[in-house]
């Protein structure tokens, strides 16, 4: 009697030379299946697009067990494909309940890693468990679609998806969440609830509809909490904000927002903030306990107010300010704000804004309310100066991220006028402000200009003009700037301190012959008229004076006894160097160099 040998299968093996799909390219595939460890072993080697190159790719479970009919279970797997490394475990449990499919899928991922050749998107040590049940609806429910429902919980790691860094506190335990349900079907997507929860930050609501054809938003709903503005501005407000003055901000208090959107289109939002403080760390401003109840209608015009306590602008002190505007759709109106500033303040009027292809659009009448000089020096750093500043200006307008005025700033100094004219500032808060200007100056009084500046005692009046001034990152590139006598009759008399302080600007030889001659018995001098100019073209100054002497200019023209005259040499002058010799002068350090 005889007998068929049995053969006892104990592995399984399966070779592909190549597999397509629309995620991407696998070649040189090779599955083993041990069926004694029940182990599962896939390598390849893959790629994303036919522009990459490939990648060596492996898929490991050391062991797949089926527990019971429709029930697959993995507990230490392992993918790893270039630069991804992501240990898991998975479960996925399926069953037909009245001829319906449903699926329950569970897949935990512990410190995983990962990132795209460009960078653009990593993972490192990323520990997350994710929670995924799927069902089909009945043939009249939805169009034969399906229910779904998630809860993703990430409590470990950190993540870098462009723009965006997203980083777990480990100072504490405490994961975010992201958790929702639904409907799909092959037209649209219904997100019946969802919740999203951010560590140490707040929890946001939310419901929508998306079409699936080009993803596009049917509609809405979002409804945050309370939140914590100080961790939610690194996580996500700044990475949305780079370029922009507000790109680099401390800030700390709450706020809350709801949304809606139609059709792709937003059509209400509500934003709120309660004891905001908000200071950018360049010192370009900031403002303190900021309260804002900012409301929004597509279809209906809307009250907003925004107060805040105090704060500072360009280093000038803001007083507390309450603001009350209208906002209809894409464009807000305001007849009057005040913002105190200093003693003074700033008064607004006719204020009118308009939302226009992507950027705000907007002009007012503007008045300085007089300001005390000395309280704006002393704000500014500047040598103390005495009397007021005011101006009206006729027009501002802001389009485009330039900033222009019609009319002249009129400043009231050193008892003369001071016309700011032709002003124009381009992303004044910016990262890169600029600013183009003329400004003119009448009748300063030398003996209260020059004690201001411990420059030395001159008796007299300055006129002045700087024009084509330009301004980039607030630092001069380039001006034509003159200073001369005032015309006209009154004393003209300047200290042997003063001449010497000249000399170091412009040149030696007055000082010099003080030294050198009977005149170091005078402790003033007469003289006729003064002036200095220079013509700065990016980091030099090319200097002259209100006469040519051969190579020399003159800078005093000296009249009557005891007089001097005073030469200068140097007709091209670094401008770093020329403002270190006036910091030396003003600061009482200049001393005359004797050839």
């Amino acid at each position: 009697m005889f007998s068929a040998p049995v053969f006892a299968i104990s592995h399984i093996s399966i070779e592909a030379a190549k597999v397509e799909a629309p995620q991407g390219e696998l070649r040189n595939a090779r599955l083993d299946l041990n069926l004694q460890t029940s182990a599962v072993n896939l390598k390849s080697q893959y790629r994303q697009s036919p522009e990459q190159q490939w990648a060596d790719a492996s898929l490991n479970c050391a062991r797949l067990v089926n527990p019971k009919k429709g029930s697959w279970q993995c507990d230490s797997g392992k993918l790893a494909a270039g630069m991804t490394n992501l240990p898991f475990s998975l479960r996925l449990d399926t069953q037909t309940l009245k001829g319906m499919q449903q699926f329950d899928a569970q897949l935990a991922v512990q410190k995983a890693s990962f990132s795209d050749a460009a960078g653009l998107h990593a993972g490192e040590n990323v520990t997350a468990k994710l929670r995924l049940k799927a069902g089909q609806l009945k043939a009249d429910q939805f169009k034969q679609g399906w229910s779904w429902q998630f809860d993703l919980d990430w409590s470990g790691g950190e993540m870098f998806w462009q723009p965006f860094y997203i980083a777990l506190n480990n100072s504490h335990p405490g994961s975010h969440q992201l958790l929702g349900k639904g409907t799909f079907n092959e037209q649209l997507i219904k997100v019946e609830e969802a919740r999203l929860t951010l560590q140490d930050i707040g929890s946001a609501d939310a419901s929508a509809e998306i079409w699936r054809a080009g993803t596009r938003i049917r509609n809405l709903q979002v409804a945050t909490g309370t939140v914590d503005l100080e961790p939610l501005y690194p996580l996500i407000l700044k990475p949305l904000l780079e370029k922009t003055a507000l790109s680099n901000l401390e800030i700390a208090g709450t706020g809350d927002l709801k949304l809606s959107m139609l059709d792709g289109e937003i059509k209400t939002a509500h934003l709120n903030l309660q004891q905001v403080d908000v200071e950018d760390r360049n010192s370009h401003f900031a403002l303190y306990k900021l309260n804002a109840d900012l409301p929004w209608d597509y279809d209906q015009a809307k009250p907003v107010r925004l107060a805040y306590e105090g704060g500072h602008l360009l280093k000038l002190p803001l007083g507390k300010t309450d603001i009350k505007a209208m906002l209809n759709r894409y464009s807000l109106t305001a007849q009057e704000i005040d913002l105190p500033l200093l003693d003074g303040g700033l008064n607004l009027r006719d204020i009118s804004a308009v939302w226009v292809d992507k950027g705000w659009h907007w002009h007012l009448r503007a008045e300085v309310v007089p300001i005390s000089m000395t309280d704006l020096s002393h704000a500014l750093s500047w040598p103390a100066m005495q009397g007021k500043v005011s101006a009206s200006i006729p027009l501002v307008t802001y389009s485009q991220g330039v900033l222009m005025t019609e009319g002249d700033l009129r400043f009231k100094l050193f008892d003369g006028t001071i016309d700011v004219s032709k002003l124009t500032m381009r992303t004044p808060l910016g990262i890169a402000p600029r600013l183009n200007a003329d400004i003119h100056m009448r009748n300063l009084d030398l003996g209260t200009l020059t004690r201001t500046f411990s420059f030395g005692a001159i008796e007299g009046k300055l006129d002045g003009d700087v024009t084509n001034l330009r301004l980039a990152n607030w630092k001069p590139v380039n001006f034509d700037a003159a200073f001369y006598s005032s015309p006209g009759k009154y004393p003209k008399k300047i200290s042997q301190r003063a001449v010497e302080n000249i000399s170091s600007l412009g040149g030696a030889s007055a000082a010099a012959a003080i030294q050198r001659s009977f005149l170091r018995f005078f402790d003033q001098f007469n003289y006729a008229k003064l002036g200095l100019s220079c013509k700065l073209r990016g980091d030099y100054c090319a200097m002259d004076g209100i006469e040519s002497t051969g190579d020399a200019y003159v800078i005093v023209k000296g009249s009557g006894v005891p007089s001097i005259t005073v030469l200068g040499y140097n007709r091209n002058v670094s401008w770093g160097e020329l403002l270190e010799r006036l910091k030396r002068v003003t600061a009482g350090n200049s001393k005359p160099i004797i050839k």
